[in-house]
């Protein structure tokens, strides 16, 4: 029996919870100061910056097939935590192997082996965050993962800054470093994250399983989709910036301002995770979904129709980190909504897949756009696929509402 008096936290934040977010914060946080210093260091082997480009691409590949791969087993286990450890664990040791390479080639295997990890472990961990909570409160768990996960993204590059100049310089003894919020990570699944038991579902096709899959999850699917190919990286936004403001604040002050900017938009990312997922669990997810998409048209409408000086830059990477914040704590709480628990792993190994894909295509059409014909044809591109995902959301709400009602 539960005791009388009130739980001094939330039922939804519990050792399950709780483990997942402190990983993510701690995992991100970990490869967070590889990634920072990874261009660093390829530059000291005398490296092209095509071989980022190329280190990159084949890295977010295999995860992209590590989770749709993960996702369609992860539903045949009677256990997933193993596979979410294990996934952790090899992430851990690919980002501390970057201190063993001495050629490039051995920097992408050791940033490839990281993030095969990291694809095996995204679909399972959202398995287990649904898993550990209500239908009412998945908003709530997937915003603290999704602010956790940003902290890290905050803390890694400052802590790679602080160590470089530590360390003199010394980047093997730096991605050394990295084992110690990587496999603190790790301890947190083992020891915090406690799995419920489960029936194993039987063993099916992929093709079957995707056959399996509910059609409004679809449907969300093409949207999500269609969204996702207009949804640069972000990183964008700081070429953006210190390409406009180095007029007016010369090379070095530009671009000490565009990374500025880039921070604030990590922070509002962070501080809105948890508040979208608080309102996800008291209004409409599609809805609230398509809010977020819209602002996303706001922010590249803005970046096509208004002077580009600091204060309208400053709202672009605000309006940026607010929209990422409900486009991802939204995108899975409403996936874990509309598909059965037993199929929680394999939708969300297809979402992370498409929005993976999405990632890659978006960026490269966007970066040619952009270079062939200017910032006003590339952002409209995206404002366009952003607009077009915010309709398709709002008719895939207005179907299911519609349902509810009728039954």
């Amino acid at each position: 029996m539960e005791p009388s008096g009130k739980s001094p936290c939330p039922r939804w934040l519990n050792s399950t919870v709780l483990g997942i977010g402190l990983a993510s914060l701690l995992s991100d946080w970990s490869h967070e100061i590889a990634t920072t210093a990874m261009p660093a260091f390829l530059a000291t082997m005398g490296v092209a910056a095509a071989w980022v480009g190329l280190i990159e691409g084949v890295s977010d590949g295999l995860s992209s097939f590590a989770k749709l791969a993960s996702g369609h087993w992860t539903d045949r286990l009677p256990r997933r935590k193993p596979i979410m450890v294990i996934g952790y664990l090899v992430t851990a040791l690919g980002t501390a192997g970057f201190g063993l390479a001495t050629t490039a080639w051995h920097v992408l295997l050791a940033r490839a082996t990281a993030w095969l990890g990291r694809g095996t472990r995204t679909p399972v961990r959202k398995a287990l965050l649904a898993a550990a909570v209500t239908r009412k409160t998945y908003g709530r768990a997937f915003g603290f993962e999704r602010m956790m996960d940003t902290l890290g993204a905050i803390v890694g590059p400052a802590t790679a800054f602080f160590l470089l100049n530590a360390l003199g310089h010394d980047y093997a003894r730096l991605f050394f470093w990295t084992l110690v919020p990587g496999l603190a990570a790790v301890a947190a699944i083992v020891f915090l994250v406690k799995e419920k038991q489960r029936t194993r579902v039987a063993s099916v096709s992929f093709r079957d399983g995707l056959r399996q899959l509910p059609v409004r999850y679809r449907k969300f699917l093409v949207a999500v989709g269609l969204f996702g190919a207009g949804d640069f990286a972000h990183t964008l936004l700081i070429l953006l910036a210190a390409q406009s403001l180095s007029p007016t604040l010369g090379t070095t002050g530009a671009a000490s301002a565009a990374v500025g900017l880039y921070v604030a938009h990590n922070v509002f990312y962070a501080g809105f995770a948890l508040l979208a997922g608080w309102l996800a669990d008291r209004v409409s997810k599609p809805k609230l979904l398509a809010a977020g998409y819209g602002l996303a048209t706001l922010m590249a409408l803005a970046i096509v129709a208004l002077p580009l000086g600091p204060w309208v830059l400053a709202g672009v990477f605000i309006l940026g980190g607010v929209y990422v914040a409900i486009e991802e704590t939204l995108e899975d709480s409403f996936c874990a909504e509309l598909v059965g628990e037993e199929q929680h792993g394999m939708a969300f190994g297809v979402l992370a897949t498409v929005n993976g894909v999405g990632d890659f295509l978006s960026s490269v059409i966007v970066g040619a756009l952009w270079s062939a014909f200017g910032i006003s044809v590339a952002f409209s591109y995206s404002a366009v696929l952003f607009a077009t995902g915010a309709f398709l959301v709002l008719r895939a709400g207005s179907a299911e509402d519609a349902k509810k009602a009728s039954g």
